[in-house]
């Protein structure tokens, strides 16, 4: 990695450090995702057959697994690897049951009663991105929650073929409804519904730049779906001291280098010896890595920065707003109170940051692209809509009269106004 010194680069400079590959690529993913979106939304089936085949190199024309194929692909996972799902999955349900919320009741005053509830979200589809790296765990981080809320209809899409660990994770998950789709296409076939996919109401999962540009454009669109965030290439920023351990550093930096060219890590140190140790040790992990040129090409936009102190550490890290925030620094719960931007926080030695994309029962589905600053980790909460309710009794009302007939007087809304004096026979109709 480019070591730079923070203290010496200009604004413009500390600007162009912390850009992230995909946001600087000039390609035009807005363009080509668009003509995806467009097409699948007018020409349905026949325009995602022609994408799958075009892009994913499929032409069997199955978009949809069967029950019998299902089985099938769950028969053929080794037993030690579904133990390990279940694990994981015990783990992750763990924490998410834990999420549920109680309804709300409060009197406000005599006579009226609010109420907050909520409900799942009816229809939710599930992207899980394949390819070269087949993410089980990301079944588990979207369905377990999607179960746990009582989605009624769960549909997942993911490249083909869909790998058979990923069909296992689905179906502990209860779902049934599994896609040979893969990229922005995916996306937009359950955004807007086909012939064969579902329209789902809100869609979920992680992506590349244009799995992520494709959710961005349905989610502008009243006829397309909501999205849980913009989930996009994997990244890291590691803040580390001087007693951190080289290896373990590089470790977690390599961890997310491997996830695609397009991921990109940082490091973050006020020790310029640490860091020249963790170059070598990156150089010793690359050469054994069986992804080593796919990290390679990450490694080429990634940064370690020489800062001045701890406290400068976090301002650059809130700065930045990383995907995966790993705190490995003496005493790393301290700096909690300095830190505002991260997806999720990963603290102390012990606590790579692979336990959480696979096991500790956190979430793995983050904000990336500095989009922590104000998305959240994935929870229970975004599986759920909330609704008020709210009863008042006459003598409730009679009370709030005035207050209303002063504030819709000043807003000049007198059907407002209206609503609640004929109600207690302070105005009469027509007159």
């Amino acid at each position: 990695m480019k070591t730079v010194i923070w203290d010496q680069l200009s604004e413009q400079e500390r600007e162009e450090v912390l850009t992230r590959p995909a946001v600087s690529s000039k390609i035009d993913i807005n363009g080509i995702v668009t003509n995806i979106v467009e097409r699948i939304r007018t020409e349905k089936d026949a325009a995602l057959l022609e994408f799958t085949a075009k892009l994913d190199h499929v032409t069997d024309g199955k978009l949809k697994l069967s029950a019998d194929e299902i089985k099938e692909k769950i028969s053929k996972v080794p037993e030690e690897l579904k133990k390990a799902i279940d694990h994981a999955y015990a783990n992750i349900a763990k924490f998410h049951e834990a999420q549920k919320r109680q309804p709300v009741t409060v009197h406000t005053e005599d006579g009226i009663t609010c109420e907050l509830h909520t409900h799942a979200i009816e229809k939710v589809g599930l992207y899980v991105p394949g390819g070269s790296a087949p993410l089980v765990s990301t079944v588990l981080m979207l369905g377990v929650p999607a179960k746990i809320a009582g989605c009624s209809k769960v549909v997942l899409c993911s490249p083909p073929p869909v790998a058979d660990e990923i069909i296992y994770a689905a179906s502990i998950c209860g779902i049934t409804e599994i896609y040979n789709i893969g990229g922005a296409q995916a996306i937009a076939a359950m955004a807007y519904g086909t012939e064969t996919v579902s329209k789902v109401d809100k869609i979920f999962g992680p992506g590349n730049a244009f799995v992520t540009e494709a959710k961005k454009q349905i989610s502008k669109d009243n006829r397309g779906a909501s999205i849980d965030m913009p989930a996009g290439p994997s990244e890291v920023l590691v803040i580390a001291d001087s007693k951190a351990d080289p290896s373990f550093v590089a470790a977690d930096l390599m961890s997310q280098a491997e996830h695609g060219p397009d991921s990109q890590v940082i490091l973050v140190t006020d020790s310029s010896e640490l860091a020249e140790k963790v170059n070598m040790a990156l150089d010793r992990q690359l050469e054994i890595l069986p992804r080593k040129e796919i990290a390679e090409k990450s490694l080429e936009s990634s940064r370690a920065i020489i800062c001045r102190d701890m406290k400068e550490a976090c301002s650059i890290s809130n700065t930045y707003a990383p995907e995966h925030l790993i705190l490995q620094v003496e005493k790393g719960r301290s700096l909690l109170p300095d830190l505002r931007n991260a997806g999720s926080i990963f603290i102390g030695s012990w606590t790579p940051e692979a336990v959480g994309d696979y096991a500790s029962g956190t979430n793995h589905t983050l904000p990336t692209y500095g989009y922590a600053r104000t998305y959240s980790s994935l929870g229970l909460a975004d599986f759920e809509r909330r609704y008020t309710v709210q009863e008042l009794t006459r003598e409730a009302l009679g009370r709030l009269e005035n207050t209303i007939i002063k504030m819709t007087d000043a807003e000049g809304l007198m059907a407002h106004q209206r609503a609640v004096t004929i109600r207690l026979g302070h105005f009469e109709e027509g007159k």
